[in-house]
């Protein structure tokens, strides 16, 4: 059985950026793919002309790649939820509106302090000060903050 690596609620929280950066890796490939798909090979009509065996199916190998890493990006899609639905639970049983306020504009929305001091009417200083709070209290309510995926 593995041991799950304990991670600082920062670290911990900011998986969500990353596993939505991922997602949005995994999309572009896929378009990438699709648009690969889709444009016809050129044809030299400049050489001499061969015989050749065709080896495999080339389009149908595609497809199912596509298919393939689509099914993928699905499962990611329902893991990213899954996991954003826990941060967001998580982060509200803080039971502090102002600790709730800035770790959900930080780690759910992606804004960094000095945004979420402005959207929240406070100073940058002392928003910085209730994000570290923040974290520390995160961190004391769950002792065992892993990896999601």
């Amino acid at each position: 059985m593995s041991e799950k690596k304990k991670l600082s609620a920062k670290k911990y929280l900011e998986q969500l950026e990353i596993i939505d950066m991922m997602i949005n890796q995994d999309l572009e490939r896929l378009d990438d793919m699709k648009t690969d798909a889709c444009s016809a090979g050129g044809i030299d009509y400049s050489k001499d002309r061969v015989q050749t065996s065709m080896s495999g199916d080339s389009i149908g190998n595609t497809v199912v790649r596509y298919v393939t890493l689509n099914d993928e990006i699905n499962a990611e899609i329902d893991s990213f939820i899954d996991a954003k639905n826990q941060i967001i639970h998580e982060i509200r049983e803080l039971k502090d509106k102002n600790f709730i306020n800035v770790l959900y504009k930080v780690y759910v929305q992606y804004k960094n302090v000095k945004t979420a001091a402005y959207e929240m009417g406070m100073s940058y200083p002392h928003v910085k000060r209730l994000h570290q709070n923040a974290l520390l209290m995160f961190e004391d309510m769950f002792s065992d903050l892993h990896y999601l995926t």
